[in-house]
């Protein structure tokens, strides 16, 4: 005869059930679902693993290197896109390309040419031109979601000075906008120290990514990723088939930042909530070293 469990401990592995559906809910998400339904704020979700997740980007740029391929979109991008780049006055080869290149020195000679605010810090694992912003770029503020006086000491508000350059052009763009405030989830994620250093950081480790979460204006409104860019997983965010699942001004308007960035070639990495579930509460826009291709979605 099958024995029963005990009362107290069949309630004590139900007391237990909702949390265990709770993580498995965070484990699948079929494709074509709404990406912004989520439990937690964009202030209070954790940093993700991107050297997991974005394995797919770096089957891109190990295809376009092996094939010698010039600077090339990622199926994301839309063609014809022309808003975001008569307002970028740095002539020749793509901003994003030109800036990759750069060495401490020269990035740093340009962020003074430009009046940009910054200190230099002396060093910060992985990253090979570390500076923190004292001040906005064309008028917009980014900072972590930290309190202010944390800040300034914080090794979450450092930057690469490349990410910088590629920022303060977005920023051109975010002001047109009415933007003044950028709040970001991450930019430098500081390598273990137990981890071997094998050349310079890339993306977070590097300080050369950020996550931007929420987009202030002028008049007080907030954008949020998470609650206004209503994304679906899969679709081709720069495309006319890129349409949010719910139309809506914000929607249109955040769309229309990271896609005037992409015109623009500003970064070369830019993912949305519609790349994958980990992204559905931020942009991550990217300066990759050593990288002529852009890669949207």
């Amino acid at each position: 005869m099958r024995r029963s469990s005990p009362p107290a401990f069949r309630l004590a592995r139900l007391a237990r059930l909702p949390a265990l559906l709770s993580g498995l809910a965070g484990l699948v998400v079929p494709l074509g679902v709404p990406a912004a339904q989520a439990t937690e704020s964009a202030e209070e979700a954790p940093p993700h693993n991107d050297e997991d997740e974005l394995a797919e980007v770096d089957a891109f740029a190990a295809d376009r290197s092996a094939n010698g391929s010039p600077f090339i979109e990622a199926p994301g991008m839309a063609v014809g896109l022309s808003t975001a780049s008569a307002v970028l006055p740095y002539g020749g080869a793509p901003p994003s390309a030109r800036y990759v290149t750069m060495d401490r020195k020269t990035c740093e000679a340009e962020l003074v040419h430009r009046r940009i605010p910054f200190d230099r810090v002396d060093e910060a694992r992985g990253v090979v031109a570390p500076v923190r912003l004292t001040g906005p770029l064309w008028g917009v503020a980014f900072h972590s979601n930290l309190p202010s006086k944390q800040r300034k000491t914080s090794v979450y508000e450092i930057y690469d000075c490349r990410l910088v350059l590629a920022l303060d052009d977005f920023a051109r763009i975010l002001s047109r906008y009415d933007i003044v405030d950028v709040t970001h989830l991450s930019v430098y994620r500081p390598p273990p120290q137990r981890t071997p250093l094998k050349g310079p950081g890339r993306r977070h480790s590097g300080a050369l990514a950020i996550d931007a979460a929420l987009f202030k204006t002028r008049d007080g409104r907030t954008l949020s990723v998470l609650k206004d860019f209503n994304g679906r997983i899969g679709a081709k965010t720069c495309s006319s088939t890129g349409t949010p699942s719910k139309l809506s001004a914000n929607a249109t308007t955040l769309r229309q930042l990271v896609c005037e960035a992409a015109d623009a070639r500003l970064f070369n990495v830019l993912l949305t909530p519609d790349f994958n579930w980990a992204h559905r509460n931020h942009f991550h826009l990217e300066v990759t070293s050593g990288a002529r291709w852009i890669y949207v979605k």
